[in-house]
């Protein structure tokens, strides 16, 4: 069984409410309104963002919140609205040292809605980074910071350790699936996003690339060999490149 969510990130995150609030009026919750606030860890006095059924977001203060009933003030809409985007999947071979933590608060700040570790056959594993110091168990606070931060309405979907054959399988979902080589490779990232998909996944190799045999399997999967240009880059400034160059393209970044 493929490993899951382990933030209740995704949809499961998103407050959304029953009708079009009136600004400084409190609103009651659906069961599943606060369902999603407990994924952000709410409290009462604490401010989310949630959406309308027209889809326009907000910010609203939690004025009452049990875990099963809550209701909010909504006091300031918010420019943009929440419907069908393009969703950005990044499965990212696990760094050395913190870098990885780094990694997931830009790429959440970014509008990335699946982050997911994974190791490949020159990365580091979680035992041995684990061996060093133990800070896994941080990386879903650390989602959960940024998202705050960022006024998203949404976590993005933070997945476990995941094998190469488990990145694999979930990234070859995806309509358009990009794999980033430091050279080597046949396009540009900007040539690969001609068309608008509805789904992207990428995958980002570890310190010293992918192997031959990597690179030859998932290609023969449909995956793009994609470069960033001549600069070799360290392999979270690659991430956070191509994540805000596809958001910039297809996203909501200007």
């Amino acid at each position: 069984m493929l490993p899951t969510c382990t933030n209740n990130g995704g949809d499961e995150s998103l407050v959304r409410l029953d009708e079009v609030p009136t600004l400084e009026t409190e609103i009651d919750l659906s069961p599943a309104a606060c369902h999603a606030l407990t994924a952000w860890g709410a409290r009462v006095g604490q401010v989310v963002t949630v959406v309308d059924t027209e889809a326009s977001l907000y910010r609203a203060r939690v004025s009452r919140f049990d875990g099963s009933v809550g209701t909010l003030v909504p006091f300031e809409r918010l420019a943009g609205e929440q419907r069908d985007r393009v969703r950005i999947e990044v499965y990212q071979a696990l760094p050395e040292k913190e870098r990885f933590e780094l990694v997931l608060e830009k790429l959440t700040e970014l509008g990335v809605d699946r982050i997911a570790p994974f190791q490949a056959t020159r990365s580091i594993s979680l035992e041995e980074r684990d061996a060093r110091q133990k800070k896994s168990h941080r990386w879903p606070e650390v989602v959960l910071r940024a998202a705050r931060q960022c006024r998203r309405a949404e976590l993005p979907e933070l997945y476990p350790m995941l094998s190469w054959d488990e990145a694999t399988w979930l990234a070859n979902q995806a309509d358009l699936k990009l794999m980033l080589l430091e050279n080597g490779a046949p396009w540009l990232l900007r040539d690969a996003l001609e068309q608008k998909p509805l789904r992207i996944s990428m995958l980002v190799g570890p310190e010293g690339g992918f192997t031959p045999e990597e690179v030859a399997e998932v290609t023969a999967l449909g995956f793009l060999p994609v470069s960033l240009g001549p600069r070799i880059l360290r392999t979270e400034t690659a991430a956070l490149t191509a994540a805000a160059i596809i958001q910039y393209q297809f996203g909501d970044i200007g």
